[in-house]
């Protein structure tokens, strides 16, 4: 009996001691492995606890160029965590009554047009911030990524009435980002500000997130500012800063984790801030607006947490994980991803801010953290996504290898000159612009009009279609491009595709449709 009963008391110790969350020098070593395992310079993390910042710290550097250090007050561009800044500054209006979720869009963008006219007039604010348009993944995206177009807001705006649906209107989910750059111009016209100065004096002042700012171009202190870093053929290295441009409500935001603890804090106490949480950024009505199901994403498999739904909010991600709610968002812009998740019940939250473009890495330490709160032992979160990257990496690099063997077969044998003149002039889409088509010693040569680092050689690959190699080798987006002939042999069109699967969405060539024009 004294032998039951120890041993139970060892199991109950054995448990207790499972249940416990990560010790901040065990974060310390989680961190280490994670950013060796997938090349990270440098990562800033951030652990939240019943309103209380209980880890916030800096590792490795902010660029592998000075070596100097991360710390948690270092700055990155959060990307697409940014649309949860967005939705909260319309939660803000919605409270001021200066507009409603499902007021028409037109009502404050009369001239928007999309390309259904029903949709067009039924089109609300929620339906900007919910990715249940019926416009493709990442439709449109062409004109701010990569960042060298000359595109406009209005520009965007005219636009959209080229996108084409690939579903029913809110019947699907499909992440968008341009419908935020809409949400943005709201803002500006419902309340009279820009998205930059709303954000900004409305939301970061009072939080004092001091150091932060909408655009990395109006921070006031730019001594602690991380680069971006990318894997350029083969070699890590230093890449050039995405120019946000127009698209700042999709994305712009550069934040710390020491700021952005302020943000957590404010969403886990449903819009309350300041000493004893005593003032009100938004009310708890638009908040749980916010954290509520708008669009509903297909669970394909269970997965580690066994997760039965998952759906996405106002600028949040919303799913079941262990039997928890969480609400989580990730970003991603040239060389830096972000992670940003919060369990409610558990009054929990966990930032992760990296200058990499790998996002095993955030999501390794986050899930890790998770499972010592969540009572899970025996999953090594690193090796387990490491493994699964390196497999995924290794299954598209024999795609793409294989097409450039196939690119080099036909260069050698070289059996019929192709005849450039089928292909050269100018094509147009109604969206995008113009791109031309050109012959230079003996080359073709693709260049886009109005987003000049979309240009390079078009390499001969099957019959009529080519691959154009990116003279920009940090897009890594290098894409086939299929020339449609007329009666008389000559190219009249081109559609686009990536090459590889791993191509970020954004660079949405198959949304294109030229047709030439001389």
């Amino acid at each position: 009996m004294r032998r039951i009963f120890l041993t139970l008391v060892l199991i109950a110790v054995f448990a207790t001691s499972h249940a416990q969350p990560l010790s901040s020098k065990k974060i310390d070593l989680l961190v280490e492995r994670s950013m060796k395992a997938f090349d990270v310079p440098g990562i800033a993390l951030a652990v939240i606890k019943d309103g209380k910042v209980i880890h916030s710290k800096g590792y490795g550097v902010r660029s592998l160029e000075t070596k100097e250090k991360v710390n948690e007050h270092t700055l990155f561009g959060i990307a697409s965590n940014t649309k949860a800044f967005t939705t909260a500054a319309l939660a803000i209006l919605v409270d001021e009554e200066k507009l409603e979720w499902d007021d028409k869009v037109r009502d404050y963008i009369p001239e928007l047009k999309l390309y259904n006219p029903y949709v067009t007039e039924e089109f609300t604010v929620r339906d900007l911030l919910t990715h249940r348009s019926g416009m493709g993944l990442g439709a449109g995206d062409l004109m701010f990524y990569p960042d060298s177009s000359d595109f406009t807001v209005n520009d965007v705006i005219y636009n959209l009435r080229f996108l084409k649906p690939v579903s029913g209107f809110r019947s699907k989910y499909d992440y968008d980002n341009t419908l935020y750059v809409i949400a943005g111009e709201v803002i500006t016209r419902a309340s009279g500000q820009s998205w930059d100065s709303f954000v900004e004096e409305r939301i970061l002042k009072p939080l004092g997130m001091n150091r932060s700012a909408a655009a990395f171009n109006r921070l006031k202190d730019k001594s602690n500012v991380s680069d971006p870093h990318a894997v350029v053929d083969g070699k890590l290295q230093k890449v050039s800063r995405h120019s946000s441009g127009y698209s700042r409500a999709s994305g712009s935001m550069y934040s710390s984790v020491a700021d952005l603890s302020k943000w957590v804090i404010l969403q886990l106490t449903h819009g309350k801030y300041g000493e004893g949480q005593t003032k009100t950024l938004f009310s708890e009505e638009v908040h749980e607006e916010m954290w509520s199901p708008q669009t509903i994403i297909p669970v394909r498999s269970a997965g580690a947490y066994n997760t039965h739904f998952s759906a996405y909010g106002l600028g949040f991600n919303i799913s079941d994980v262990n039997g928890y709610k969480q609400i989580n968002h990730t970003g991603g812009t040239v060389g830096m991803v972000t992670q940003i998740t919060m369990i409610p019940e558990l009054n929990l939250g966990i930032i992760v801010l990296t200058n990499q473009q790998e996002g095993g890495a955030f999501r390794s330490i986050a899930d890790q953290i998770k499972d010592g709160y969540f009572n899970m032992s025996g999953t090594d979160r690193v090796t387990q996504y490491a493994t699964a990257r390196k497999q995924q990496l290794e299954q598209a690099n024999k795609l793409t290898e294989s097409v450039w063997k196939e690119i080099a077969a036909v260069q050698k044998a070289n059996n019929t000159q192709t005849e450039l003149a089928v292909y050269t002039g100018v094509y147009h889409d109604a969206w995008f612009g113009d791109v031309e088509i050109s012959a230079k010693n003996g080359k073709l040569w693709f260049e886009s009009k109005r987003s000049p680092k979309l240009s390079g050689e078009l390499f001969p690959y099957k019959g009529n279609s080519f691959v154009v190699k990116w003279l920009n080798r940090t897009m890594d987006a290098d894409a086939f491009v299929n020339f449609s002939l007329d009666t008389e042999g000559k190219a009249a069109g081109i559609t686009m595709k990536a090459v590889s699967p791993l191509t970020d969405f954004s660079y949405d060539f198959h949304d294109l449709e030229f047709s030439r024009l001389k």
